[in-house]
């Protein structure tokens, strides 16, 4: 099952924050399931996409394209593995 999560680019103001997103993408990774997600590689977003490729699971970024100028989406090296899919889109 593919699970949708929206999270920010940043760390916040609680670090407990980022253990519970990092607790949420291990058992996305680890049950099977797969994560859709914002694409970036900074702050809760990179976290919980880490989190899941190291569980073993599928990470889906879905990027505007100003991400993918600037260099923001996840590592590259992941989408040559088939694990992070930059998806384009102008809207």
């Amino acid at each position: 099952m593919n699970i949708t999560v929206y999270l920010g680019a940043n760390e916040g103001n609680d670090p407990r924050l980022r253990k519970s997103v990092e607790e949420l993408g291990t058992w996305i990774g680890s049950s099977g399931n797969a994560l859709v997600y914002g694409g970036s590689k900074s702050g809760l977003m990179g976290a919980i996409a880490d989190s899941v490729l190291q569980a073993g699971g599928e990470v889906t970024g879905i990027e505007p394209q100003f991400f993918i100028v600037n260099e923001l989406q996840h590592d590259p090296a992941h989408r040559d593995q088939g694990h992070v899919r930059a998806e384009n889109q102008d809207d």
